[in-house]
């Protein structure tokens, strides 16, 4: 699966899993668009898990993401 012009990024866990996620109408990147990243319908979980990420990919801790968006990322 490919990174789509800075649609999908990986959220770290805390117990050093990668989750990927797709976000919507937000780019994450070296500028973050002015948008409500608190909100967590603009989120999806797509439910791949993986120790390594693409070298490419954009990288987030989950602290950064709302809470009801980060026990979505512990039942994959």
């Amino acid at each position: 699966m490919g990174l789509k012009h800075k649609k999908y990024i990986y959220v770290k866990r805390s117990d050093g899993w990668y989750v990927k996620v797709r976000v919507l109408n937000i780019r994450f990147g070296s500028k973050i668009e002015q948008a409500d990243v608190g909100d967590p319908s603009r989120y999806v979980v797509i439910g791949l898990k993986t120790r390594n990420p693409p070298q490419k990919a954009i990288i987030v801790g989950e602290e950064a993401l709302p809470e009801e968006l980060r026990n979505q990322l512990y039942t994959i």
